[in-house]
């Protein structure tokens, strides 16, 4: 092929043209170029799952390849995690869910949150001499209830079989994966607790030492616990020899487990409580978990004129000092409700309609001085009724269907403890009990303890939004926080996910942890209203990570976010594999 020479004023033309055609190609970018999200939106009209790790995320989009819905899909994903972060979840742990229905549009809740054993009260405690709940050990350990979780799940929405959707979780617990980024800190991080227990060490510190980064990392015992699941079903974990496993450890440690703690134990399907925020309708699931909370602080935030509810008047910028004072403000003063009044619904009359009053949130509201930080905030007084660590993972699949899923062993690597031949650790969320008798939360046997973990879901119109984010006390007013980047300052849900963000462990004090992106001058203002501040980095694990879906069902069109707070992704379920006839 001859070449063609340009020179002279041809060659200046065509230069000049160049140019001209690049400035036309990447005028249309130029805004895009300077947006703030570090990554875009996953966008298919098939499924999407949205996880902490890639290999989780991709177990569970391979099922939806495999003809599986969004259930299915969740619980593959969640028990891949459970192999590949040991440390956060695993079917030693608890578990809650939403479920949206496509073909009804109806939403589900289940608490698989477990109970304590019959003889773990505040009595036997003190027989013993403790005065504090224990924070891990044995005396920490309450019903795993995952597994049975897994179990509803897959009985009312799944269309899999248990051999189907645990299959990737095997592979990976028997044929090793290599340890990621994060997951490598957090397991350095607890090599001196799992060296307490001898089975636990033996078991998650091969060689005496954590996996680092890349390393293969396998857990025989752990696939042969799943393969039992597999093959018996729940019975398998609450009635077989994994019960057996449990209960004798419990026994050699001095604990009060017993196998019909783990035999009558079953989760709960329950009707998720929901609020209205700048005409979104917000859900998360009652009591005993700490979701309230979430719905609370947003009834607070909707007197303040925070983004788009500003447009007329006085605006709040996203994190600007204004809009964090009033969220930090609310925070409080929905924590202080939530810690005093809620408990297990079974045992203790909790206020949740009061608790979810507009009325009595503008009252609580009244107590926000926009000048000052509060730094002791004491509960309010809700009308009562007449009578009587984590993972979080997302799927939405091509129908429409979508799981909000958490789970949770609590504390990094749960109570410490591995029960003989089990290969995963039991998780201690008995550590959150109260051995106050008159707290809504005292300890009892056969009750549940206030729970942190919350799963999250949000719908305007045509719009469904399943997200989550991790992180204990964190994730109330974490959700709060992403409700309102997308409701007040029209974020899309990566935006929501990555935006900078404030935590308050802490109930009483002016204490507050934020990222260092929350610019010097707003944090110079909070400070001098009061509020203690403590830096973290950029993308700081104190903030907690999470994921999220959504689905706008007048297009079919489905969207994944998540966050680089974690190792996660939001990948889509693939193409069809088919064979051409090829050439």
């Amino acid at each position: 092929m001859k070449r063609m020479r340009i020179s002279g004023i041809g060659a200046g033309f065509l230069v000049t043209l160049s140019f001209a055609m690049a400035a036309a190609l990447f005028a249309a970018p130029v805004s895009a170029q300077d947006r703030t999200q570090g990554r875009s939106m996953v966008v298919s009209q098939r499924g999407i799952v949205a996880a902490e790790n890639p290999l989780a995320a991709q177990a569970g989009a391979t099922i939806l390849a495999q003809g599986g819905n969004a259930i299915d899909a969740a619980v593959a994903t969640n028990a891949a995690m459970g192999v590949i972060e040991p440390m956060m979840n695993g079917i030693g742990g608890d578990l809650f869910a939403i479920v949206y229905e496509a073909k009804t549009g109806k939403l589900y809740g289940l608490n698989a949150s477990g109970w304590a054993p019959a003889g773990l009260t505040i009595e036997f405690l003190k027989s013993k001499g403790i005065t504090e709940m224990p924070q891990k050990g044995i005396l920490s350990v309450t019903v795993p209830g995952a597994v049975d979780g897994w179990s509803k799940l897959l009985a009312r929405f799944g269309t899999r079989k248990f051999s189907e959707v645990l299959a990737p979780a095997i592979f990976y617990a028997r044929e090793g994966f290599p340890v990621a980024e994060w997951d490598a800190a957090y397991w350095d991080g607890g090599v001196k607790y799992l060296q307490q227990d001898q089975n636990a060490s033996a078991t998650f510190l091969p060689g005496g030492r954590a996996p680092r980064m890349g390393e293969v990392f396998r857990n025989l015992d752990l696939a042969r616990s799943l393969e039992l699941i597999a093959a018996d079903g729940r019975d398998a974990f609450y009635r077989g020899s994994i019960a057996k496993s449990i209960v004798a450890s419990s026994a050699k440690l001095d604990g009060p487990m017993t196998a019909a703690d783990l035999a009558d134990f079953s989760s709960e399907w329950v009707e998720p409580i929901s609020t209205t925020y700048r005409g979104w309708t917000v859900y998360e699931i009652p009591p005993n978990g700490q979701g309230i909370a979430t719905l609370e602080m947003l009834n607070i935030l909707e007197g303040f004129p925070l983004g788009q509810a500003g447009q007329n008047g006085p605006r709040y910028e996203q994190n600007s000092a204004d809009a964090l004072h009033a969220m930090i403000e609310a925070k409080k003063l929905a924590y202080a409700d939530m810690y005093r009044y809620v408990g297990d619904p079974k045992f203790s009359q909790i206020p949740v309609e009061g608790l979810l009053s507009k009325n009595y949130a503008a009252e609580r509201a009244k107590l926000i001085d926009m000048a000052k930080a509060n730094c002791s905030v004491p509960p309010g007084v809700p009308a009562f009724p007449a009578k009587g660590d984590t993972t979080y993972l997302t799927v939405v699949d091509a129908a429409g269907n979508m799981v909000s899923l958490i789970q949770s062993n609590y504390s990094g690597f749960g109570s410490g403890l591995v029960a003989n031949g089990t290969g995963f650790v039991l998780h201690n969320r008995g550590g959150l009990f109260k051995l106050d008798p008159q707290s809504p939360d005292a300890l009892a046997g056969h009750k549940r303890p206030l729970h942190t973990i919350i799963p999250g879901f949000m719908s305007k119109g045509d719009e469904r939004i399943a997200f989550g984010i991790m992180g204990g006390f964190n994730q109330a007013q974490a959700h709060a926080q992403f409700v309102s980047n997308v409701a007040d300052f029209g974020m899309n849900i990566q935006q929501a996910m990555e935006a900078a963000r404030f935590t308050k462990y802490t109930f009483p004090g002016c204490d507050v942890e934020m990222e260092d992106r929350i610019p010097a001058a707003v944090r110079e203002n909070l400070t001098a209203r009061g509020h203690q501040i403590h830096l973290h980095g950029a993308y700081s694990a104190v903030m907690g990570g999470g994921q999220a879906v959504a689905r706008d069902n007048a297009s079919g069109v489905n969207f994944g976010a998540s966050d680089p707070r974690k190792d996660g992704e939001a990948i889509p379920e693939p193409a069809p594999v088919t064979s051409g006839s090829g050439r």
